[in-house]
């Protein structure tokens, strides 16, 4: 009797059940246990590839355009690169007058166009990433000498670090001890003498072209 009811109890039924999931468990291929996690690891791996190449680019674009900024729409990868090389070589295959000082159309024919067409604080694409241009010199002013961590500076590959690390990488307390230590290189009377050096230089280079 006392056999037969422990037969027929609702523990043992769930004893039962535990017991043949894990038998069934144990009977799946171990290749296919790999296959399915790789097959997980992959398309992990490629939902983030796509958040990169495209959502993200595309959360960044509405965000700056929610602020005001106009600019080139992002394309997928390669942004406004095929544009920058279009516009360059066109640039390039035209002939520049010998004492013009407008270069900026030879040199960032592209940015030169956008800026005329969207403004003087536009966006455009370097491949995923978008760059905004400022053209308004005040505004330039104020990023340029931002204390409050508002702005953050370009971020140098580890190796460019360690082969020149300046003020155009350091931030905070490390950007004002070597301001500190570089500002009496920026004193007027010496200022004055590298402008007249620069002068001399750049006149004798003018005439050794001339003469070449």
């Amino acid at each position: 009797f006392a056999l037969s009811t422990g037969l027929s109890s609702p523990n043992f039924s769930r004893e039962r059940m535990v017991l043949s999931t894990l038998m069934s468990a144990a009977s799946v291929p171990w290749s296919s246990l790999v296959c399915g996690t790789l097959g997980f690891v992959l398309l992990w791996q490629a939902s983030r590839l796509v958040d990169l190449l495209w959502w993200q680019p595309r959360r960044l674009e509405r965000a700056l355009r929610a602020q005001g900024l106009r600019g080139t729409s992002y394309r997928f990868v390669i942004g406004d690169m095929m544009d920058y090389r279009r516009r360059r070589k066109e640039a390039q295959s035209r002939s520049m007058p010998l004492r013009c000082h407008s270069i900026a159309p030879l040199v960032a024919p592209l940015l030169c166009d956008i800026v005329r067409e969207h403004g003087k604080t536009c966006m455009s694409w370097y491949a995923m990433y978008p760059k905004v241009t400022i053209h308004d010199p005040d505004l330039a002013k104020e990023v340029l000498s931002n204390k409050f961590g508002h702005f953050e500076k370009v971020k140098f590959p580890p190796l460019s670090r360690l082969l020149a690390a300046g003020l155009a990488e350091h931030e905070g307390e490390k950007w004002v001890k070597h301001r500190r230590i570089l500002n009496p290189a920026f004193h007027l009377e010496k200022l004055k003498v590298f402008v007249i050096v620069s002068s001399s230089i750049g006149s004798r280079f003018f005439l050794q072209e001339l003469s070449a």
